[in-house]
C-alpha cells in the first residue's frame, strides 16, 4: 500500500509521544485529517474553534507533559491565526510542531486560493513563521520530509514552535521506502566549567550565610520539580519562584517564600536582601519576576538554558532534572541539611486600596477557591488583573500544575490551553485530575467559545470568569496614569452565566454574587465529571496586588 506523506507524519507523531493532534481542519490540510482517520496509531484529532486555541491547546497539553504538542492549521487565515498562539510559546520556549497546510506547489505565485508562497507579491510563510519559530522549512517534496521533521523535531525540543509549510500535492504524494521516524535520544553536556563557578558559589553562600532559590519556569520544562527540591533541602535553601513557575515548589512548604516580580510576597524581596547568596535556577528574571531586585546587595549564581539579564555567575543546562540532581548529591555530600519546620508560613498579601464597587473581592474570591481545591489540581490563569490576583493569592494545590502564559500575555489563552492539558491529565487512567481555568470577561470574549470543545469532549474542565465588565487592567492604567479623565475598556453589562447557561442547558453553570455561593459552586463543579462554568461578579475599580499601580498610587499619595 501507498505510504504517504500525511501517513508518515501520523507514525512520527505517535513517535514523539503524542495522543492528539489540535487544529482546525480545511482544504490544504484535509489530507493530514484523512490519515487521522485511517491511522493505526492512538491519535485523537481535536477540533477548536478557532486557529489560535488550537495552538494553545499544543501549548498546555506540551507543559503539562514535559513534552510535545502538535498543531494543525490550514493555509490562509487558518495559517494566519496560528501566528499569535506560536508566539507564546515561542517566548515561553515551549516545544510545538506546527504542521502548516499550503496550497498546491503547481499554484504558487500563479493566483493560488491563500497563496503564501512569497512569490507574485504574496505573504512569504516561512519568513513570517520564522519570526515566531525556532524552525520553519516549506516542504518541496516527499523525499525531503524525514530530514526536515527531524531538524523540526530537535529544533522544537530546544524550547520553541517548529513549523512545517506542507503543500497539497506533497502531503499526498508517496513517501517510499523509508524508516520509520524516531526520536533521537538527547545527550546531556554539562557545561563543567559553568558548574564548578556555580559550586564555588554555593560553597561560599553556605558558608557565610543564607541561600535564596528563585526557580523559574524551565524547572517545569525540564520535569525538575523533585531535583529542586532535593537541592533545597541540601542546601538548606528558601525557595521563591517566578509568577510563570508557582508550581515548580510546593507552595505549602515551611521553605516556600512566596512569588518574585510584579505580583510577589514581601517576604521573598526580604529574604533575597539579606542572603549570601540568591541561585537563579531556570530563569532569566525578565521584568515581571525581577522587580524589587532590581539592585540585589547580595552575589548572584544562576543555573538555565540561559544566563539571566542581570550579571550572574552562569552555568548553561539543558536538562535542570540531570543538573539539579547532581548538585544537589554533591552539595549532600558530608552535611546533614536542616530539618524542615512542620507547617508553611503565611505570606503577607500586598495591601491594595479599599474597593467599594459591586460584585466580589478578588483575594476573598481567590482564596476562597483555593480552599476548595483538592490536591492535583491543574491551574491555568489567564492574564490580566484576574492573573495578578491568582498569582498573587493563590497557592497551587500538592501535584497540580500551574500556568500562567507570561511570554506574549496574550489575553485567551488559557481557554485552548487548559482544554489541552485536560485532555493530557484529565483523561489519565491512573489519576485523572481537573483543570480549572481562571480568566477575566475580556479574555472570555476573545476565546471563550472553547468551552464547546470542552463540553464535545467531556472534559473535566471548570471555567471560572471574573465577570466585571471591563478590559480591568486597563481600566487602573487609565485611572493611575491618565487621570481618569475617560475609559474605553467598561463594557455594557453581560449575564455571562445566564448566556452560558442557555447555550449549553446540559453544562452545570452558575452565576455568583456573594463569597457562600462561590464555595457551593465550586462544591458542584467537582463533584461532576465533565465541565463546569462559574461566573462571578467583580469591581471593575479594584486594584490588584500588582506593584507597579501600587507604587504609583503611593507616590501619588506621598505627593499631596
Amino acid at each position: 500500500m501507498q505510504t504517504r506523506v500525511v501517513d508518515y507524519l501520523m507514525q512520527a507523531v505517535s513517535a514523539l509521544g503524542v495522543r492528539h493532534i489540535f487544529g482546525v481542519d480545511g482544504a490544504n490540510i484535509e489530507d493530514l485529517y484523512d490519515a487521522l482517520f485511517d491511522t493505526s496509531h492512538d491519535l485523537t484529532g481535536v477540533i477548536a474553534k478557532h486557529e489560535f486555541s488550537a495552538a494553545t491547546m499544543a501549548d498546555g497539553y506540551a507543559r503539562s507533559t514535559c513534552g510535545f504538542g502538535v498543531v494543525a492549521a490550514t493555509s490562509g487565515g487558518g495559517a494566519m491565526n496560528l501566528v499569535a498562539g506560536l508566539a507564546e510559546s515561542f517566548a515561553s520556549r515551549v516545544p510545538v510542531l506546527a504542521l502548516v497546510g499550503q496550497p498546491p506547489t503547481a499554484l504558487e505565485g500563479n493566483g493560488a486560493f491563500q497563496d503564501t508562497s512569497g512569490h507574485a507579491g504574496t505573504i512569504d510563510a516561512a519568513r513570517l513563521f520564522g519570526a515566531v519559530s525556532t524552525y520553519c522549512a516549506r516542504v518541496r517534496s516527499s523525499a525531503e520530509l524525514p530530514d526536515q521533521l527531524a531538524e523540526a523535531v530537535d529544533a522544537a525540543r530546544r524550547g520553541g514552535p517548529a513549523v512545517l509549510l506542507l503543500p497539497k500535492d506533497v502531503q499526498q504524494a508517496d513517501i517510499g521506502d523509508v524508516s520509520p521516524f524516531r526520536l533521537p535520544v538527547e545527550n546531556y553536556v554539562p557545561d563543567e566549567a559553568g558548574l564548578a563557578s556555580v559550586r564555588a558559589a554555593l560553597t561560599a553562600g553556605r558558608r557565610t550565610g543564607k541561600i535564596v532559590i528563585i526557580a523559574g519556569d524551565q524547572v517545569a520544562r525540564d520535569d525538575a520539580r523533585d531535583q529542586l527540591a532535593r537541592l533545597a533541602t541540601a542546601l538548606d535553601a528558601a525557595v521563591g519562584v517566578a509568577p510563570d513557575a508557582k508550581d515548580t515548589y510546593d507552595n505549602t512548604d515551611p521553605g516556600f517564600l512566596g512569588v518574585a516580580g510584579t505580583m510577589g510576597h514581601p517576604e521573598l524581596i526580604a529574604a533575597v536582601r539579606s542572603a549570601a547568596l540568591c541561585l537563579l535556577v531556570g530563569t532569566r528574571l525578565p521584568a515581571t519576576a525581577g522587580s524589587g531586585l532590581d539592585e540585589l546587595d547580595c552575589a548572584v549564581a544562576s543555573i538555565g538554558i540561559a544566563p539571566p539579564y542581570a550579571p550572574a555567575t552562569h552555568a548553561t543546562s539543558t536538562d535542570l532534572a540531570q543538573t539539579l540532581a547532581d548538585l544537589a548529591d554533591e552539595l549532600r555530600t558530608g552535611t546533614t541539611a536542616c530539618a524542615r519546620e512542620a507547617a508553611a508560613q503565611p505570606l503577607t498579601p500586598l495591601q491594595v486600596p479599599r474597593s467599594a464597587g459591586p460584585g466580589l473581592r478578588y483575594r476573598d474570591l481567590v482564596e476562597t477557591i483555593d480552599a476548595a481545591l483538592p490536591d492535583g489540581t491543574d491551574i491555568f490563569a489567564d492574564a490580566g488583573n484576574t492573573g495578578a490576583a491568582v498569582v498573587h493569592h493563590l497557592r497551587v494545590p500538592r501535584g497540580g500544575r500551574f500556568t500562567v502564559a507570561l511570554g506574549m500575555g496574550g489575553m485567551g489563552y488559557t481557554f485552548g490551553a487548559g482544554i489541552g492539558s485536560a485532555f493530557a491529565r484529565g483523561q489519565a487512567t491512573d489519576a485523572p485530575r481537573r483543570t480549572v481555568v481562571i480568566a477575566g470577561d475580556g479574555s472570555f470574549f476573545m476565546h471563550g467559545m472553547e468551552v464547546h470543545t470542552a463540553i464535545e469532549h467531556e472534559l473535566p474542565v471548570t471555567f471560572i470568569v471574573l465577570n466585571n465588565n471591563a478590559h480591568a487592567m486597563c481600566v487602573t492604567r487609565e485611572q493611575l496614569y491618565y487621570q481618569d479623565r475617560y475609559s474605553f475598556n467598561r463594557f455594557r453589562p453581560t449575564h455571562i452565566g445566564a448566556g452560558i447557561g442557555a447555550m449549553f442547558p446540559e453544562l452545570p453553570t452558575f452565576s455568583v454574587r456573594a463569597l457562600p455561593e462561590l464555595a457551593d459552586a465550586i462544591h458542584h463543579c467537582f463533584a461532576t465529571e465533565g465541565p463546569s462554568f462559574i461566573a462571578i461578579d467583580c469591581d471593575p475599580d479594584e486594584v490588584p496586588p500588582f506593584l507597579p499601580f501600587l507604587t504609583t498610587i503611593e507616590q501619588s499619595e506621598g505627593a499631596r
